[in-house]
């Protein structure tokens, strides 16, 4: 991994925790309605369409290197840790398919580009989904944060059976431990 690459994977001690507000309370039991997004691969996935289990992770926004992360982006609870989260669930990618999870997405408001590159240059065995338009998360009611006069996610992974939500990790921390917890409920009867 390079060295712009490994800065990112660092977490300070002292990032804030994210609470649990509550705004990912009505998404359990959800269903996905026929929304498409686009993936680094360039094709248009239907996540309505989709059936088996699939795990994807919700991130804000991965860095890139040569690229300031806005001000402030450590101070803001559950902001950093993008691309620690994404390589989890890289490592842990073959124990997921294992247990059951036909496949894994990442999740964000950033362009194909930006995530085409961090698809690349983390190696990542799947495919990032852009909702740079917020589609899916408009018509879910996921939860935001606005920074800099950006509009992202805030972290959460959600386990779909076919359309159907059927378990919520929110809030996400730290982001590094989120496909270990992903594993540790599918272990246990998820």
């Amino acid at each position: 991994m390079d060295k712009d690459t490994s800065a990112y994977l660092d977490l300070p001690d002292d990032l804030p925790v994210p609470h649990d507000d509550g705004a990912a309370d009505h998404l359990t039991g959800a269903t996905i309605p026929p929304v498409t997004l686009t993936a680094t691969s360039g094709d248009v996935i239907d996540l309505g369409a989709l059936t088996g289990r699939t795990v994807i992770y919700v991130y804000p926004m991965t860095g890139k290197p040569g690229t300031e992360m806005p001000d402030g982006w450590d101070a803001i609870p559950g902001a950093r840790g993008c691309t620690p989260q994404s390589c989890a669930f890289r490592d842990h990618h073959d124990e997921l398919r294992g247990l059951g999870v036909a496949r894994v997405f990442g999740l964000s408001a950033q362009n194909s580009n930006d995530q085409r590159e961090a698809r690349d240059r983390l190696h990542l065995p799947f495919e990032l989904l852009s909702d740079k338009d917020f589609a899916l998360g408009n018509v879910l009611g996921l939860p935001v944060f606005e920074t800099h006069g950006l509009r992202l996610y805030k972290r959460m992974a959600l386990v779909l059976d076919d359309n159907r939500i059927t378990k919520v990790f929110y809030p996400v921390f730290p982001p590094d431990r989120n496909a270990a917890d992903v594993i540790a409920w599918l272990k246990d009867g998820g």
